[in-house]
């Protein structure tokens, strides 16, 4: 379905240093950029994958009120350390860890551009 997602960043090698940290827990490395535009993450070259790049148009990033990336975790203690992690490296906090409904393990967070995250295991 889903083949990448973008978002806006206003300074690329502080959210850099901020994804680099916090989506090496989830083993991801940057699979592609584009200097001083563009930076992509994921687990593999040809899966969906998280990048990060200032606006085409040149304007100044934005946060898109109701979008949100989830991030897959293998288990509830990668949801926590995800959300640890993010709040130590700047983020702010959404939502704790938790059990939000039966099979959906939950925590929510916004880096250091406002934008939303989700770190979810999906299983019992």
């Amino acid at each position: 379905m889903l083949a990448y997602v973008t978002l806006g960043t206003n300074d690329l090698n502080r959210a850099a240093a901020f994804y680099d940290e916090l989506l090496a827990i989830i083993n991801a490395k940057r699979t592609m950029e584009v200097p001083d535009q563009f930076i992509a993450w994921g687990n593999s070259e040809h899966g969906v994958g998280l990048g990060i790049t200032y606006p085409f148009n040149k304007e100044r990033a934005t946060v898109g009120n109701g979008v949100m990336v989830a991030l897959h975790a293998s288990t509830r203690e990668q949801v926590d350390a995800l959300h640890a992690k993010a709040l130590q490296l700047g983020g702010t906090c959404e939502g704790v860890p938790g059990q939000r409904f039966d099979g959906f393990y939950a925590a929510y967070f916004r880096d250091l551009d406002g934008n939303k995250l989700n770190a979810c295991y999906l299983g019992a």
